[in-house]
């Protein structure tokens, strides 16, 4: 048996100093890298900063040139004045004295067209792309081509709008929603992250004996919460912004999204209402604020998602 020797069994042991060092270049860059993403940083988030600031400064203080970070003559009036005009009757027929100020319920219909919007548009884009991503089905030949073509050519506004009109849904909720339904872009998106779940797995399921939906649904769905949280982001987000749609397509108040309705507000905020003419100078502000708020509050529980979606399905083997 032979002997062990210690002075080359000490070689495998951990040793600190035996540590790769970084070089001096490196640090360096390390070090200016540092510097640059910090002040990327900042000058991306002094816009956001600046409007909040303004939302709460006071209308004269703004009209004298106050532009700091830190309200001045800090004040909400602009706030209230959007969040209580014009109460409305909510539901007539059944509660004939119920009245919601037109922000809520603009804010109400956003939300449920966010939500509707987004939980449609994730299901049947997926159900799209699932088999777009399989080479081995001969319809994709014709069908890929084709969905492609659609992002880069389509019927035009008028198109869309005579077929809104023929469809019946001019003035409708629907209306809203099914113009936006599906994105080719994202789409495209979700079949190139389906193209890296293994084929084993899927396999697998249809030896246990599920069928094709079957395996989408309890093994290609799970294994896609990063590409189904990014584009949940994407899709509400495109939601909660869209007010062009409700330009066209609804004529009822009642029906419209809070960012039309903010719209309406930083167009009008010039008009001869004695109010909005003294909000003037930050009623802009403060409907930025209240438009992407939501959307900044999301975005934190699902970057991580958002990273791995955005990365997984451009990496191929």
């Amino acid at each position: 048996m032979s002997r062990i020797d210690n002075s080359t069994a000490q070689i495998h042991t951990h040793n600190p100093k035996n540590k790769i060092q970084d070089s001096k270049g490196y640090k360096v860059f390390t070090v200016f890298n540092t510097i640059i993403m910090i002040f990327v940083a900042l000058v991306t988030l002094y816009p956001f900063l600046y409007l909040i600031a303004q939302s709460f400064t006071s209308t004269q203080a703004i009209i004298d040139g106050y532009t700091g970070l830190i309200p001045k003559g800090f004040n909400i009036d602009t706030y209230v004045y959007v969040v209580t005009r014009n109460p409305v009757k909510v539901l007539p027929k059944v509660f004939p004295d119920f009245q919601l100020p037109e922000f809520i319920v603009y804010y109400l219909n956003t939300i449920f067209y966010t939500l509707v919007g987004t939980v449609l548009s994730l299901f049947f884009s997926a159900i799209l792309a699932y088999p777009l991503s399989k080479p081995s089905l001969k319809v994709n030949r014709f069908l890929s081509p084709f969905i492609i073509f659609t992002m880069y050519f389509g019927g035009g506004l008028m198109a869309n709008y005579v077929l809104m009109l023929k469809l019946g849904l001019k003035n409708s909720m629907w209306g809203f929603i099914l113009p936006m339904l599906i994105s080719t872009y994202y789409v495209i998106l979700m079949r190139s992250f389906f193209m890296t779940i293994p084929k084993d797995l899927e396999e697998a399921g249809e030896i246990d004996g599920l069928n094709k939906f079957g395996v989408f649904w309890y093994i290609a769905r799970p294994l896609s919460t990063p590409i189904i949280a990014t584009m949940t982001l994407f899709y509400a987000v495109m939601y909660w912004n869209n007010w062009f749609n409700a330009k066209l397509y609804l004529q009822d108040k009642l029906k419209w999204p809070v960012a039309y309705f903010l719209q309406t507000i930083i167009r009008g905020a010039g008009s001869s209402e004695p109010d909005a003419q003294t909000m003037t100078a930050n009623i802009k502000s403060c409907a930025m604020v209240l438009t992407v708020l939501p959307i900044i509050c999301i975005y934190p529980a699902i970057q991580k998602y958002y990273v791995q979606g955005m990365m997984l399905g451009g990496v191929k083997e």
